[in-house]
């Protein structure tokens, strides 16, 4: 069971903790800084948390005690190619490696490249097998003006399988730890693209992939087009018809143990980002996307604009738990699989990243 939620926000990183069957906020870390990414490696219990300072660069910070304090560590660098190199914007995703490997750390950036670290962040490397693939050359900015790798599922049943995401630029699958890569997500389609061009791989804009824990094969994408399901990895998907009320929307959690089942934050597509119609729900399907239900008990029915980023929908390993953030501050937590929701907090700033964490 879940005994903390670490809260990515604008201007710090909030921790609640289950406090008499509810949940309690703590005092920010980093006030006033925006907090990009948030971890929890259930290895040796570290918490990891990535700031993004604008015109002062890019920190992570890593804490050995619950939150209690916290110490500065590496941060990955771009490499200075071209005429006009790129500078590190932030660390959109950090995911822990294997359980067979401690230590080992992965973090996606803007713009995207992937980098790993052997020594629970103190240094990065770049994978360079995906900064080299020639396919790197079309990958192309979806709602920054770089391309931004925010996915990496590590596969728990043999930690040198890699599947990440980069929006734009499809899924993109590792054998061997990273060392060569492979253009994955047949079927994924772009229907803004011209004719002829809409199944494209390297131009699929993939808004984050989840995957069941128990059953990894079982991958779900909450793409700009729609919502796509592969039970291959990520080789291959299928596209999710059903409708409740709109398959448009960056976040996905899929449940930890039954493949079939995975949460969604559905909103009007493209310019508005708005919930439809202005009623805040939670998508469900429980039969592998055949059908999808909206979930709307606590949530506000009229007049809300919240927009639910990439990170900022989860479920904790029971299955049970739910907590969701939106862009305009509110936090609402479920204790009975999305069934229903309470608001744990209104007033927050915008809610970047969400992640549960246990032990």
């Amino acid at each position: 069971m879940s005994d903390r939620l670490l809260v990515a926000t604008r201007k710090g990183l909030f921790i609640a903790r289950p406090e008499g069957g509810d949940w309690r906020l703590g005092r920010p870390a980093f006030l006033g800084e925006p907090v990009s990414a948030v971890l929890h490696d259930p290895r040796d219990g570290a918490l990891y948390a990535a700031l993004r300072l604008g015109h002062f660069g890019t920190k992570l910070h890593r804490s050995d005690d619950g939150g209690a304090s916290w110490n500065e560590v590496g941060v990955p660098a771009l490499p200075a190619e071209g005429e006009n190199p790129k500078a590190l914007d932030m660390i959109w995703t950090l995911a822990a490696g294997g359980a067979e490997e401690p230590g080992v750390l992965w973090a996606g950036t803007l713009p995207a490249a992937l980098f790993r670290s052997a020594d629970r962040g103190e240094s990065w490397q770049l994978v360079r097998g995906l900064w080299d693939v020639p396919e790197r050359a079309r990958w192309m900015g979806g709602g920054y003006d770089d391309p931004g790798l925010h996915s990496v599922l590590v596969d728990p049943r043999d930690a040198r399988r890699l599947t990440v995401a980069i929006s734009t630029g499809g899924v993109w699958r590792s054998a061997d730890g990273g060392e060569t890569w492979r253009l994955a997500g047949q079927g994924l389609r772009n229907e803004y693209m011209p004719p002829g061009q809409e199944f494209d791989r390297v131009v699929q804009d993939v808004h984050l992939l989840s995957c069941c824990a128990a059953a990894p094969d079982a991958v779900w994408a909450q793409h700009h087009n729609g919502i796509f399901r592969s039970t291959d990895g990520g080789e291959s998907f299928e596209e999710v018809t059903a409708a409740a009320p709109s398959r448009f929307g960056f976040a996905v959690a899929a449940h930890p143990t039954e493949p079939g089942t995975a949460w969604f934050a559905p909103a009007v597509k493209d310019e508005c980002r708005i919930p439809v119609e202005g009623r805040m729900v939670v998508t469900r399907t429980r039969d592998g996307g055949r059908s999808l239900e909206a979930l709307s008990e606590g949530l506000p029915q009229a007049d809300c604009y919240d927009l639910v980023y990439r990170h900022a929908l989860v479920v904790d390993g029971t299955g049970t738990r739910l907590a969701m953030g939106s862009t305009t501050g509110n936090l609402w937590v479920s204790g009975d699989r999305g069934e229903s929701w309470r608001r744990l907090a209104g007033h927050l700033p915008p809610i970047a990243a969400l992640a549960f964490a246990a032990g």
